[in-house]
């Protein structure tokens, strides 16, 4: 497992570029038949990538539950929120059985013991990126299809952010502990996300980017309103936002990413804009 400690803002205006990647960035999540996990202590928030494909992959496969949790099982004092960005496959959880196929979500409560990941097919295997919170209570599991999601467009063609927000893990949509995660889609010819920039001093954000051509990147805006840096993502990356971080993106293509929350609060409106004009 790979861990990340918090950064503070003041250390962060004089990172190198190597620094600000090796800080913010998760650069490979999908391994074949692996877990691959990152620790970040900005909220304890877990990313989690799985890619099954000649096995049944369980969530702790390589990873020491009471070394980096101090727990039995991974999920004894968390939650999880999972979407498959592959080909269909199955979650075991706890001896459930849920098909997910592509772009479909599940949440899984805290308490669940065992959750474990195939592919149906090895030839076009599922992908499975996660994220896990710390929970004090225990929320009903959930499987939520791409068609359940509640969309919201938002955007506009002229400052090419046209999008549709899906809110899967989100307050509207079901009952969680602290953990909130959608999908944006941005429409063809439309590069920016999450415009006019932001903070929320009270949650931190992991922007997880797909659908990104190999040919192509996504600009990562981050630091504060005053002190901007970016980071160069390619598909399947995600990035790690504190509190004190703005979290945008401009492509130089459309594409889709993954956002996931925790913190203090489920109140999306509980944020600090910032002006474009006041970006420096």
């Amino acid at each position: 497992m790979d861990i990340r400690y918090s950064a503070s803002q003041r250390d962060f205006k004089r990172y190198t570029t190597a620094e600000t990647r090796a800080e913010f960035l998760i650069e490979k999540l999908f391994v074949a038949d692996q877990i691959v996990a990152t620790y970040s202590h900005v909220d304890r928030m877990v990313m989690f990538g799985c890619q099954p494909v000649n096995e049944a992959v369980p969530l702790d496969k390589g990873i020491d539950c009471m070394k980096n949790f101090g727990t039995n099982y991974v999920l004894e004092r968390r939650e999880l929120g999972i979407f498959n960005l592959g080909g269909e496959g199955t979650v075991d959880v706890d001896g459930e059985v849920y098909v997910l196929g592509l772009r479909d979500c599940l949440y899984i409560g805290k308490g669940t013991k065992s959750v474990v990941f195939t592919s149906k097919d090895k030839a076009n295997p599922a992908k499975y990126y996660m994220v896990s919170a710390p929970a004090h209570k225990t929320c009903k599991t959930t499987f939520l299809s791409i068609a359940d999601a509640k969309k919201k467009p938002v955007g506009d063609l002229a400052t090419a952010n046209k999008r549709v927000i899906n809110q899967f893990i989100h307050p509207d949509v079901l009952e969680t502990c602290q953990l909130s995660m959608g999908l944006t889609e941005l429409n063809s010819g439309n590069v920016w996300n999450t415009m006019p920039a932001h903070t929320h001093e009270r949650r931190s954000e992991v922007y997880f980017y797909f659908d990104i051509a190999a040919d192509q990147a996504v600009f990562h805006m981050m630091g504060e309103g005053q002190e901007t840096r970016h980071i160069l993502v390619q598909n399947e990356q995600a990035v790690i936002s504190p509190s004190w971080s703005i979290h945008a993106g401009c492509g130089t293509a459309a594409y889709t990413f993954i956002w996931a929350m925790c913190g203090e609060n489920l109140t999306f409106d509980d944020m600090d804009h910032i002006a474009i004009s006041d970006l420096r």
